[in-house]
């Protein structure tokens, strides 16, 4: 709360036509500078904050959230989402109107890898995951999974987050050093030219960890399929829609280290099928792309 009372002395003492809340822990501030002046409230929830799951597992502090979010979401007249479950959420709710507005990468036409993971690989299959490094992610059974299938597959886990640790400690205890790395936080312009070295890329999200996770559309979806490299992903509703509806990969809802290892197996040894996603991964790729996004953005922002 101090965060929002700074930010709001800040908004009120500077010069602006837009006001753009980004999420419900800045929406307090933009919205009582708005009333004080003529600027335009724009809000722009990027999930839904109140049932992360760092949240759900503290219900008096998610209770603060949701009671500014019940106080403020109703008066708003110009929001945007980035999924249309998050939308209808939120419409069903409080009767506020949600655009969406997903974080798409710009079009790629030639990925290009920079085969910095070969090394690592050693001639085995490469296995992709980016992003943060938290709970409910699927990361955990995928470390058991690749025991099963180390000799010929390797993991490459890109990011960092609040498991970090714990999944290297798994990792040392399955004695996987040598099949499982851990390449940290990569800028954004570099990480390009990892993704596209991938046989496989995975985005396995699980449910049990709050509405957001169940209704997420994770950024690194995205950065798959510029990169063109198939994907496997778990059966949550965002997730599952992309896939099935682009024929881009398989979705799985069995975490068993068993079932994981399987699947994976049966993807990176099908050349028919490889074939077919990464056609369609060409087709998907010139629609999900930020140029065409951009233009549902700027409806909220008019020039002139």
């Amino acid at each position: 709360m101090c965060y929002n009372i700074r930010l709001f002395f800040y908004l009120i003492f500077h010069q602006k036509d837009y006001l753009l809340a980004n999420d419900l822990d800045t929406l307090l501030a933009n919205f009582l500078a708005s009333k004080l002046s003529k600027a335009v409230l724009v809000y722009d929830s990027h999930e839904l904050f109140t049932q992360v799951p760092e949240l759900i597992h503290r219900p008096k502090t998610q209770k603060k959230w949701e009671k500014i979010e019940s106080r403020i979401l109703p008066k708003i007249k110009y929001a945007y989402t980035v999924c249309q479950p998050i939308a209808d959420y939120y419409h069903k709710k409080y009767g506020t109107d949600f655009k969406v507005v997903r974080n798409l990468p710009y079009y790629q036409s030639k990925p290009s890898g920079n085969n910095l993971l070969s090394d690592f690989a050693q001639g085995r299959k490469i296995i992709l995951y980016q992003g943060a490094l938290n709970i409910g992610r699927g990361l955990e059974p995928l470390i058991d999974a690749i025991k099963l299938i180390n000799s010929q597959v390797t993991l490459i886990i890109i990011g960092n987050g609040d498991i970090d640790e714990k999944l290297k400690a798994q990792v040392q205890s399955l004695s996987l050093e040598d099949s499982i790395y851990f390449l940290g936080r990569i800028p954004f312009k570099k990480l390009a030219g990892y993704t596209p070295q991938a046989d496989l890329c995975v985005s396995l999200e699980q449910p049990g960890f709050g509405l957001s996770y169940e209704y997420s559309l994770p950024n690194k979806l995205f950065d798959y399929i510029q990169a063109e490299v198939p994907i496997l992903g778990s059966n949550l509703s965002g997730i599952k829609s992309i896939i099935n509806t682009y024929q881009i990969g398989k979705t799985t809802d069995n975490f068993s280290p068993q079932k994981l290892s399987d699947t994976i197996m049966s993807m990176i040894g099908n050349p028919t099928e490889i074939k077919k996603w990464k056609d369609n991964l060409q087709k998907a790729k010139k629609e999900l792309c930020w140029e065409n996004e951009k233009q549902i953005l700027a409806t909220f922002f008019p020039k002139g």
